[in-house]
């Protein structure tokens, strides 16, 4: 992949929904294991507050967590994600 590509995929978007970090969001583009697709997918399926986008950044935010990041923005979507706050 080239860099212009790499900035195709990154674009920024101002597309707020719920369950995702107050700030633009990033548009991110990668390769899963189909395992992991279809688990997403059950799981979206029979949860209806989850979306692909809300999955992938409370994921995202549980490993940069326990992984040692001490970013504000991440350590709170971790805890809101931990304790089921779905208003956030």
């Amino acid at each position: 992949m080239d860099l212009t590509q790499l900035k195709d995929c990154l674009e920024v978007t101002t597309d707020l929904t719920p369950n995702t970090f107050e700030s633009p969001c990033i548009t991110l583009e990668t390769e899963i294991s189909q395992e992991l697709y279809l688990g997403m997918k059950e799981f979206i399926s029979t949860n209806p507050h989850w979306n692909q986008a809300s999955l992938i950044s409370s994921a995202l935010a549980t490993f940069l967590f326990q992984n040692g990041c001490e970013d504000r923005a991440v350590t709170e979507r971790y805890l809101n994600d931990l304790f089921g706050r779905a208003d956030v």
